[in-house]
């Protein structure tokens, strides 16, 4: 079926066996990136080595436009046939915009809301990272109601690792 599974990394090894994913996004740190998993084959995993900031000026390997252009280029290599794994350190925030990201884009202009309330809806904890998505509002041209779909949604609860979600594309 076609979906998109969101983890933490601790859970990447079980998902990949468990779901058989033939594309994998992995959004961390360069500091903490991982290799591509064992028997895996290398040109469908994206790695983007990027930290969880919501300002590009606040620290170190902020998000930046390039790697949502990457994200984007990627996702449209994908058939949708088999899952897509996304994932980042907790599974709540870069893994997340990401999703949000490849969802608004593969359901088009005016998905924006549809897309941010599944988020919600089936993954309390989410909290998309801002800045990957205001690139994303940008590159995708929609005016900012990526940005707003996302902030109307709120903050998630507090959790220290996210649980593992499914987002099937025929449901949205």
């Amino acid at each position: 079926m076609s979906r998109i599974v969101v983890t933490p990394l601790s859970a990447v090894t079980d998902v990949i066996l468990r779901h058989q994913p033939s594309h994998v996004v992995t959004l961390l740190s360069p500091e903490h990136m991982i290799a591509t998993p064992a028997g895996f084959p290398a040109e469908r995993h994206l790695r983007l080595g990027i930290n969880d900031v919501i300002d590009a000026a606040a620290g170190d390997n902020p998000p930046e436009r390039s790697h949502v252009e990457a994200l984007l280029e990627f996702s449209r290599t994908w058939s949708a046939v088999d899952p897509m794994l996304v994932h980042c350190w907790a599974g709540v925030s870069r893994s997340m915009a990401a999703t949000f990201t490849i969802l608004c884009d593969r359901l088009g202009p005016g998905s924006e809301v549809r897309a941010a309330r599944a988020i919600r809806e089936r993954a309390p904890h989410a909290y998309p990272n801002a800045l990957l998505v205001q690139y994303a509002d940008e590159l995708l041209d929609r005016r900012g109601r990526m940005i707003e779909a996302i902030k109307a949604i709120g903050a998630g609860t507090m959790v220290a690792e996210g649980a593992i979600v499914e987002f099937p594309l025929r449901e949205l």
